[in-house]
């Protein structure tokens, strides 16, 4: 079997990617009798449940750049972010009628309002929104999560007529470790070598996996993986820079590459991150619940998405990331309307100040257009970045 290329790799992602009737889920299902999908927005929620259950877990992350949203305006006031909307308009427009259920994580008050209003629009489809912890302590954040996580269990056992085992669930645990080791490996070969995997390709190689099985993705990123350290790619003068801000509403893909073609090589973000959540491997030894409630509350990502129990951590997971990347400089870019992105910033810029690491800051909708100013002030951070280090 020949070993296919990373152009032909990210032009199947990037099917994958414009496919906003999400056909290779609608194929999963209808291979054999009884599976069932359940969708889930971002940012987290324990995908090894829903694979456990013999189901598909199907990242939703809104409709992009190439939904026209029109009945989803109907829904939603013009002053908050453009994530409901656009996923509004998928499902009024019948884009995820095979989806049995769907899943609204704890992440924003306007994440928590589209759970009922999915109620009341499909009212024979099953939604949960999905709560997590705000206290890291494993006598009560723990607790609860893990309650949260068997009810969630329970329903899934409803749904599909079968139990979920133990066995099962280590079994999932297991096949997810190996895919989010692959993501880290991948971040790690963007770190050391951007111009080998760029982020455009990364971006949309990792966004694959919300769409595919778990098993099926864990061997396109190996694939990509070896196919893009064996290729030889030029070298550019660009500036290396850390992406935050964009782990709910997620970014056009014109928007990364306008800052590739700025002059930044995009060595650490965080993208979709329900994909590299939990930071490392999760225990197969024990009750997999009781370790995936660990792994959330111990071992998981630092993001403005979530509650920092510790206020001296706050933005230190952003000065770790550039000096653990080789970055020269951090850029935010957030969701118009985006709370938590922009509510977090002005502290997490304090945090960079005091570190002596340059930023810049601008905002987006999944359906910006207009590139130019963007790419335009990403060029010039980008060249202040070298006459900086020059200097």
């Amino acid at each position: 079997m020949t070993t296919p290329t990373t152009t032909e790799i990210v032009a199947r992602c990037q099917d994958l990617f414009e496919d906003l009737h999400f056909t290779a889920a609608r194929k999963w299902k209808e291979a054999e009798e009884g599976r069932k999908v359940i969708g889930y927005m971002p940012v987290y929620v324990p995908r090894e449940i829903i694979h456990a259950a013999g189901m598909l877990p199907l990242g939703i992350m809104g409709g992009g750049d190439n939904l026209e949203v029109i009945h989803g305006d109907a829904y939603y006031q013009s002053y908050i972010c453009r994530i409901p909307r656009s996923t509004v308009e998928l499902g009024v427009t019948g884009r995820l009628d095979f989806v049995d259920g769907m899943l609204f994580p704890s992440i924003c008050d306007v994440i928590r309002n589209l759970s009922g209003m999915w109620k009341m629009m499909f009212p024979h489809v099953y939604s949960k929104y999905f709560d997590v912890p705000q206290t890291y302590e494993d006598e009560v954040g723990g607790t609860f999560y893990i309650g949260e996580m068997r009810e969630f269990m329970h329903d899934l056992e409803e749904l599909s007529g079968k139990k979920i085992t133990d066995e099962a669930l280590r079994h999932s645990v297991d096949v997810y470790n190996e895919n989010r080791r692959l993501v880290r490996e991948l971040y790690a070969l963007r770190a050391e070598l951007p111009w080998q995997a760029p982020a455009s390709e990364a971006y949309l190689v990792i966004r694959a996996g919300l769409v595919l099985p778990v098993e099926e993705h864990t061997i396109l990123l190996r694939q990509y993986i070896d196919a893009a350290r064996a290729e030889t790619r030029p070298i550019k003068d660009n500036s290396r820079i850390v992406l935050t801000g964009l782990f709910c509403e997620q970014p056009p893909l014109n928007l990364i590459k306008s800052l590739e073609l700025a002059g930044c090589y995009v060595v650490d973000d965080d993208f979709m991150l329900v994909s590299r959540w939990l930071i490392g491997d999760v225990p197969l030894e024990g009750d997999p619940i009781e370790n995936l409630s660990k792994a959330f509350l111990h071992s998981s990502e630092s993001t403005a998405a979530k509650y920092e129990p510790n206020q001296d951590e706050k933005g230190q997971f952003l000065v770790r990331a550039v000096k653990r990347t080789g970055a020269e400089g951090v850029i935010f870019a957030a969701p118009s309307f985006c709370d938590p992105a922009l509510l977090d910033r002005p502290m997490l810029q304090n945090v960079l100040k005091a570190a002596n690491i340059p930023f810049i800051a601008f905002k987006y909708a999944e359906n910006s257009g207009q590139m130019q100013p963007i790419r335009e002030q990403a060029g010039t951070f980008a060249d202040s970045i070298k006459l900086w280090s020059a200097a």
